[in-house]
């Protein structure tokens, strides 16, 4: 028996594991996919600009700053802690849309 306090996708695993199909479920889970994809795509775009407006500023790709401001030498300017943050959040989106991006068959 499964206990009330199981965690919902737990409850859904076992009950895919245990052969049962359910075409609401199915369009639910679908549905949550497309509204998550959507909400990242734009906090993708959201971060985007936002790290354009520091490329713009410093002329330097994103990516080159965080190497090297990771190494250590770039020195401790808040914009470069703020610009920081802001690319890894951009490469955290980056990795969920990948996950919920639709397979290409």
């Amino acid at each position: 028996m499964i206990s009330q306090t199981s965690e919902p996708l737990q409850i859904l695993d076992l009950l895919y594991r245990q052969g049962y199909r359910s075409n609401l479920i199915e369009r639910s889970l679908n549905k949550i996919i497309e509204l998550e994809r959507a909400n990242n795509l734009k906090q993708a775009s959201d971060l985007q600009a936002k790290l354009q407006a520091y490329e713009l500023q410093y002329q330097i790709p994103s990516e080159i700053f965080y190497q090297r401001f990771s190494e250590g030498s770039l020195g401790d300017e808040m914009d470069y802690f703020e610009w920081g943050v802001i690319y890894e959040l951009w490469q955290s989106v980056q990795e969920r849309l990948q996950v919920l991006q639709p397979k290409r068959q």
